[in-house]
């Protein structure tokens, strides 16, 4: 007879799950044994062995993120699947379908603080949209059923706590579960809310659109919204891949890592139409403008900053009906200005990605080749810092190439995992990870991991010797740094020590050769690019406070014996801006 382990495989596979990502342990021995005896039978569900849980759920979050369907991970108890936590906050915070599966320590010991014991359902309820623990074997089906369900159709985490001993108990009745699919519904304001919104849109005559993820599927409607209202498009980074292509509106980002184009773009607007956006930093709003936001979710209207109408409806239909509310014969003025400002802007951007014979290598030069190079529907992952911000302002996105990343988490690290979970889902695409120093380091055992799976991934490492957004911030906030610096290991050569090719580049001329190679190379590839540390990265509106910490940085700097850094700064940033032209930014 099956088992509670076997009948939670066979209940995966009936949904329609073909992989799960994880570690074996004590309290897991009977799934993964479940496994073992499935994988004799048929194969169809694989097990992707990582070398550290935090690592399988980053792997798992983009794996459902790139196709959609629902990713499984699991660990042991305790310490164990507590390392899923930053993962799995990465994935809900990304709105992405993740069942974490937890074991727990045996039924009888819980709550009597035994070896390895947590409470796994009220750890992760945070970071989850369910999570339950099964007590008894006639819970399973249900439980796993709903929480399946939940993680597709409310695209969060789920977590299913399950006692190791639960694992080895006679499986229930239950009738075979169907696949688990996201079900296809159509939300639409009503009637009363698309005309108030297209009458305060009619009376404002510089309208701007700031469009986020939730624009995933609306391109061609956002796009005839925006000619007819002739509204420049400013994008969040999780909207740059659904909206920046074949866009004669688009003007850039704003934020921390976005530039003047698109600052001015909604600093300037009398109106803002907010699409399907969580764009988080509240300095970067207009501060006069009238604002109507679109979501999908209610709880998230004004969330942000104060809006003057709020409706509830998916982006597509929405743009769609809004369209014959607007008046015809609007005046383009402002959005050729904003788009003739972006062109300025991007120029000025573009001159600093090159090769000036300096070194060590500008890091916009690394992610403009990769650009270049990268094929038409290549799926790049960028870590947290500095690697983030060249590739938010030099991957170009083409409707068919994807970018993901933590951008709403904000974690260390998610690069080269999720470079993982991507390359699962589809092991013919090209993955390319754009990762820091810092980040790789951070998780670098699951180098081997590439390997044990047989993922062909490339990743690309920002070598600058440090945490190098963090040294900006310090110098924003007049500190001198501290604590930031590392001692790193050549990386190729440790990719070369796992069986990983390994390539190391200082100087910018090899650097087009070297990616090339990596890109065109059958199997993983480690490019390891020594990139320039005090490359300086501004965001497209310092605050008064910001120049202020910054000339106090200068001269603690200097004050405390390290002014060569501030050559360095200088002789990195000044002297392209003297003789290569400015960014353009105001």
């Amino acid at each position: 007879m099956s088992n509670v382990a076997d009948f939670f495989v066979e209940t995966l596979k009936r949904a329609g799950v073909t992989r799960v990502w994880g570690l074996p342990g004590d309290s897991l021995n009977a799934f993964t044994d479940a496994l073992r005896r499935d994988h004799g039978k048929d194969g169809s569900l694989q097990w992707l062995h990582m070398r550290h849980e935090e690592a399988a759920a980053f792997a798992a979050g983009a794996d459902a993120e790139l196709n959609g369907e629902l990713a499984v991970v699991a660990g042991s108890c305790g310490p164990g699947n507590l390392h899923f936590i930053n993962g799995l906050f990465d994935a809900n915070r990304n709105r992405v379908p993740v069942l974490a599966i937890a074991s727990h320590i045996p039924s009888a010991e819980i709550g009597s603080s035994y070896f390895q014991e947590t409470h796994p359902q009220e750890l992760f309820r945070e970071c989850s949209v369910y999570s339950e623990l099964v007590g008894d074997p006639s819970q399973l089906p249900w439980v796993l059923e709903i929480a399946m369900r939940t993680a597709v159709e409310k695209r969060g985490v789920a977590v299913v706590v399950v006692p190791g001993d639960v694992f080895f108990a006679d499986a229930p009745s239950r009738r075979a579960t169907a696949p688990i699919v996201p079900t296809r519904s159509s939300v639409l304001p009503d009637a009363s809310g698309l005309e108030a919104a297209a009458s305060l849109l009619n009376g404002a005559k510089k309208v701007t659109i700031l469009a986020g993820a939730g624009v995933a599927g609306a391109h061609d409607e956002v796009i005839a919204l925006a000619t007819k209202l002739q509204a420049p498009i400013v994008h969040a980074l999780r909207g740059k891949e659904h909206i920046e292509w074949q866009n004669p509106y688009d003007v850039g980002m704003t934020g921390l890592l976005g530039f003047a184009s698109g600052y001015r773009a909604m600093e300037k607007c009398d109106a803002l139409l907010m699409l399907g956006t969580d764009f988080p930093y509240r300095q970067f709003f207009p501060e006069k403008a009238k604002i109507v936001q679109v979501d999908l979710r209610g709880e998230q209207l004004g969330r942000r900053t104060p809006i003057d109408l709020g409706l509830v409806g998916g982006v597509r239909e929405t743009a769609e009906a809004l369209l014959p509310l607007i008046d015809e014969g609007r005046s383009d003025s402002f959005a050729k200005e904003s788009v003739e400002h972006y062109r300025k802007t991007r120029k000025g951007l573009d001159e600093l990605a090159v090769d000036d014979g300096r070194q060590p290598i500008h890091p916009q030069y690394v992610a403009r080749l990769l650009d270049e190079l990268a094929s038409d529907d290549a799926v790049f992952t960028a870590d947290v810092g500095s690697p983030v911000i060249w590739a938010s302002r030099y991957l170009t996105m083409n409707g068919r190439r994807r970018l993901l990343g933590s951008f709403l988490h904000g974690s260390m690290a998610n690069a080269m995992p999720q470079a993982l979970g991507a390359q699962a889902s589809d092991r013919s695409r090209q993955v390319v990870a754009l990762s820091g120093d810092g980040g790789l380091a951070m998780l670098m055992g699951d180098l081997l991991s590439i390997k044990q799976n047989d993922l062909p991934v490339k990743i690309v490492v920002f070598n600058n010797s440090s945490l190098n957004f963090v040294e900006l911030e310090m110098k924003a906030a007049g500190i001198v740094n501290f604590g930031t610096g590392l001692e790193n290991p050549s990386f190729a050569a440790v990719a070369e020590s796992v069986g990983i090719t390994g390539i190391r580049v200082e100087k910018a001329s090899e650097l087009r050769d070297a990616l090339t190679r990596a890109l065109a190379t059958d199997g993983p590839v480690l490019v390891d690019v020594v990139t320039a540390r005090e490359e300086l990265s501004m965001p497209p509106a310092i605050t008064a406070a910001q120049m202020k910490g910054f000339s106090v940085w200068a001269l603690k700097t200097i004050l405390s014996g390290r002014g060569d850094e501030l050559l360095d700064l200088a002789d990195t940033n000044v002297w392209r801006r003297l003789f290569k032209g400015s960014s353009s930014e105001e």
